[in-house]
């Protein structure tokens, strides 16, 4: 196993989409890790205070290439990955080691027609939030006292599937613009294999989220991390799943929150009929006992997201993913 060490530079970065036809920027083996770094704000960057930006970003913003540029969505992504030996029905996993913002500040941002209020709240808005690393705050409103804890987490996780480009915003099978703000450093996403070598991309790094992301944006934040890609044969799986230090999760995309919901819903009733031997009904009758449901995001058009939280502190005998 092997350590690898991805810089964020117009050479390793991609802009709005994931696409099977980009070049991987690395190829690594199953088991390595890899510290990688993520920018955020390519639209914004002009706007910005001194302290959001770097050399490298600048570089970014004002060099990147055509060829990176992929689909309409906001995203820089770092990638793709190519890992060896994946083939698609394959499982990818990726523990989430480290992850910690780069910069002492964020912004949130409003878009016109997005979000979970698009007729009420209809004028664009740019805030840029400084963020206290040393006491790993964020204070919002300036000055308002309100201090909110930084969690920091990728929004993006993805592979590529054979599109020839996909655009960023929605999340789907593929993970993608996932937003869920339990994936935290500690927690470990599966995600099916599309293509050879996976071509996984990361990025959209989110340093505080609320469930539900309404307003279109967290306090997003250029962010790196420490990754480990292993490759598994062993699982079949058709929608990500995660695992963090208390939970099991599955997920549900769809454009309504109730077909996500039960979409959710069916992949807990599934993967608790495989590793509990459960009846189906009696995992159905768990989920409304144990599992908590949360509203993952509403603002990634077209797809909302729900995630189904189990908690491990139930079972009586560890689930190994």
């Amino acid at each position: 196993m092997n350590h690898h060490i991805l810089k964020a530079t117009r050479e390793t970065v991609h802009l709005g989409g994931f696409s099977d036809r980009l070049k991987p920027v690395l190829t690594i083996d199953s088991g390595d890790t890899i510290d990688v770094e993520t920018y955020t704000g390519y639209y914004v960057y002009d706007k910005a205070p001194p302290e959001f930006l770097t050399p490298e970003f600048l570089d970014i913003c004002q060099n990147l290439a055509s060829e990176h540029k992929i689909a309409g969505g906001p995203h820089l992504l770092t990638g793709p990955i190519y890992v060896r030996d994946a083939e698609p029905g394959d499982v990818l996993e990726i523990e989430l080691q480290a992850i910690a913002p780069s910069l002492p500040v964020g912004f949130n941002a409003i878009r016109t027609g997005w979000g979970a209020l698009p007729q009420q709240f209809t004028q664009p808005g740019l805030r840029f939030i400084p963020l206290d690393l040393a006491n790993n705050i964020a204070e919002f409103p300036a000055h308002s006292g309100i201090k909110i804890p930084l969690r920091p987490f990728f929004g993006i996780l993805g592979v590529a599937t054979p599109e020839n480009s996909r655009t960023s915003i929605p999340p789907g099978s593929y993970g993608g613009n996932i937003d869920n703000r339990e994936l935290q450093a500690g927690s470990r996403l599966f995600l099916p294999v599309f293509v050879p070598g996976g071509l996984f991309s990361i990025g959209d790094g989110h340093s505080a989220q609320g469930d539900g992301e309404v307003n279109v944006t967290a306090i997003e934040t250029s962010m790196n991390g420490r990754i480990k890609l292993t490759l598994r044969k062993d699982l079949q799986l058709t929608t990500p799943i995660a695992e963090t230090p208390t939970d099991i999760i599955t997920m549900g995309f769809a454009p309504s929150l109730d077909t996500a919901l039960e979409l959710a819903l069916k992949n807990m009733i599934a993967l608790l009929e495989r590793y509990t031997n459960l009846s189906a009904e009696d995992a159905y009758i768990l989920c409304s006992l144990a599992v908590n449901f949360h509203i993952t995001q509403v603002v990634n058009s077209p797809q909302k997201g729900v995630h189904g939280m189990l908690p491990k502190s139930i079972l009586s005998h560890q689930i190994s993913l």
